[in-house]
């Protein structure tokens, strides 16, 4: 979740980074009591997402700026349309700038792809949902941007559900059928009924063991199209099916078509493009 306290140590952070000691050029050539107005203008059409950052980022640099007519998050824009208006101390806004537009523009970049992999799959029940492969320190902006984009989000943290993968099931000794059922089941009693338990699995004889534990969902990793319709028919509602792996917008209508429940894209996140958005004065 996208709260206060994140959206102000984000921002913090990228204005001591961008401006460690103040902004040099504005302090030495802009009078400090000269004014300015400006818009958030979209160089290109798009999703908008990361407008709290963008007010933010001038709110801080100095509170006296005005950011209004603010678009909201998830929002279409085309080409040329202003996503916001700013006006104050020339000084401030002119600090602000750079860190309100990169905010903004890579949030709207996710926001924005993420809308594309979401209409390829319409029609289908396939939900579209992100993954861990975010921007270190940037999680919780990217995850939101997911959202504003009609996408889902999967586990924010490896703090909030257990995914088992390849190289768990080999540290639990899971080399057989056998082995994998009797380690889900006993990973199972330890979590607790609340706790939501997903195993990665690489091939379709995989699967029925980890049913077999009353697993919450199975992850079917990097599974052709037609393997990927033979393991929706194996768990067949027992558990969610998930695909992951080998996802894009060239693949991901054939993917949803197999009938599984969620998609996962590490792409929105770690291949989003920052979207071309610039504050023009007036």
């Amino acid at each position: 979740m996208l709260t206060r306290h994140t959206i102000e140590s984000v921002v913090s952070t990228a204005l001591a980074e961008d401006a460690p000691w103040g902004d040099l050029t504005a302090e030495l050539a802009i009078p400090a009591d000269a004014l300015i107005e400006a818009r958030l203008v979209a160089r290109e059409p798009g999703v908008f997402a990361g407008g709290a950052l963008v007010a933010e980022s001038f709110r801080q640099v100095d509170p006296r700026i005005r950011v209004t007519a603010l678009a909201a998050d998830g929002i279409s824009f085309a080409a040329g349309d202003v996503l916001a208006r700013v006006a104050g101390p020339a000084r401030g806004v002119l600090t602000g700038e750079r860190v309100a537009l990169n905010f903004s523009q890579r949030m709207s970049g996710v926001a924005t792809l993420t809308a594309q992999f979401v209409e390829a799959v319409a029609g289908t029940r396939a939900r579209i949902a992100d993954t861990r492969k975010t921007t270190p320190g940037l999680r919780a902006l990217e995850k939101h941007a997911v959202l504003v984009g009609g996408g889902t989000n999967h586990r924010f943290s490896l703090s909030d559900a257990i995914m088992v993968k390849d190289n768990h099931l080999i540290a639990l000794g899971a080399v057989d059928a056998e082995t994998t059922t009797a380690a889900l089941r006993g990973l199972r009693e330890r979590a607790g009924h609340t706790t939501a338990v997903i195993v990665e699995v690489d091939r379709l004889d995989q699967i029925e063991p980890v049913l077999a534990a009353n697993v919450t969902g199975v992850l079917l990793d990097n599974f052709s199209t037609s393997d990927l319709e033979a393991g929706v028919r194996m768990i067949g509602g027992r558990a969610i099916a998930e695909a992951s792996g080998g996802v894009s917008l060239a693949t991901v209508a054939a993917i949803a078509a197999t009938g599984v429940d969620v998609i996962s894209v590490g792409q929105l996140t770690h291949g989003a493009r920052a979207l071309d958005l610039g504050l023009d004065a007036d």
